[in-house]
């Protein structure tokens, strides 16, 4: 009788802190937002700032505030101490849970420190696990900014149901898959040098590219995101902390 074959070795997690967590996570900060925390340029009606951040269960809120903007909760590894960066081979999975209100913009991405000499990596080593608009209720938006690749891919998610969401970040390819199925493999990878930050956060969309505003007699938005965690293959070079 032939041997089964051995089952590879599941990859350690080394990243799953809790957004509680301030030593890994830094509230209403990234560097891919302009100064003073708004982004209108990328036809976004958010505030972020050091007040807003996700509950301690994973729910991401958007409240509507002055001016037509609304403060938007957004987490990230950039600048807390921890200063954990994904490297190429790593695995992000978590349970995600959005809703189809008019607006909406959750996302869960990655951001990449510059190089030594002080130029952005490709796509700014920018990788959308997924994102997601209430105009397609059943769609995700999947992307690789870095090796310049990108589907949307309908029929995935339900509003209000859970999902899982797994993305191997290969150097080669990155692959994306939704409740165990493989949706989209890019063949294009992240390469050997990428680092990236994490990035959870829910936007709230101007009104371009068929993503209509808000309703005006909407208050606040939300999704969720648990169970976020990082797994990497053994023998995988540990990170460098980012910035404090």
């Amino acid at each position: 009788m032939t041997a089964r074959p051995a089952d590879p070795p599941v990859a350690p997690v080394v990243f799953d802190a809790p957004f509680s967590d301030r030593n890994a996570w830094a509230v209403g900060r990234t560097s891919a937002y302009p100064p003073g925390g708004r982004n209108p340029g990328d036809n976004k009606l958010d505030w972020i700032g050091p007040l807003y951040g996700p509950t301690d269960d994973g729910v991401f809120r958007a409240r509507r505030a002055t001016g037509g903007l609304w403060h938007t909760d957004l987490v990230s590894t950039e600048y807390a101490p921890g200063g954990f960066e994904l490297l190429p081979g790593d695995e992000l999975s978590a349970t995600c849970t959005v809703e189809a209100v008019r607006g909406i913009w959750p996302a869960l991405w990655t951001w990449g420190r510059d190089t030594p000499g002080g130029r952005p990596q490709p796509g700014h080593g920018e990788v959308d696990a997924f994102e997601y608009h209430d105009s397609n209720p059943t769609l995700l938006e999947l992307s690789n900014h870095v090796g310049g690749a990108g589907r949307d891919v309908d029929g995935l998610v339900e509003p209000g149901r859970p999902f899982q969401l797994r993305v191997v970040l290969g150097a080669d390819s990155v692959l994306w898959q939704v409740d165990g199925t493989t949706v989209f493999d890019d063949q294009r990878g992240v390469g050997a040098g990428w680092r990236a930050w994490l990035v959870v956060n829910i936007s709230v969309a101007a009104g371009a590219y068929g993503h209509l505003p808000p309703l005006p007699g909407t208050r606040e938005l939300s999704w969720r995101c648990t169970g976020l965690e990082v797994r990497r293959p053994a023998g995988t070079p540990s990170h460098t902390p980012g910035r404090g």
